[in-house]
């Protein structure tokens, strides 16, 4: 893990992107990590990823949350005759 202090980052920065194309750089103060720089298109894969995450997190919510009513869910067909949607 790369660690940069901030104070030494302005005057890196070029190659502080560079590193970042490899692995992340994180950004220190006080020697503590503080931020990160990391390749955009990695980090656009990591929100994607996170935002997949949080859709299977809601799902399994909403899952426990049919179980602990005892409800039972409707089925899939039954939604599609109901709205008068092709099988």
């Amino acid at each position: 893990m790369t660690q940069v202090p901030i104070t030494d980052a302005r005057a890196h920065l070029a190659s502080i992107i560079d590193d970042a194309r490899v692995a992340p750089v994180y950004l220190t103060r006080r020697n503590r990590p503080v931020a990160a720089v990391v390749d955009a298109d990695q980090l656009e894969r990591l929100l994607e990823d996170a935002e997949e995450l949080a859709d299977i997190r809601a799902v399994d919510a909403a899952w426990e949350e049919t179980e602990s009513r005892g409800e039972v869910p409707i089925p899939w067909d039954e939604v599609k005759r109901d709205l008068g949607l092709p099988l």
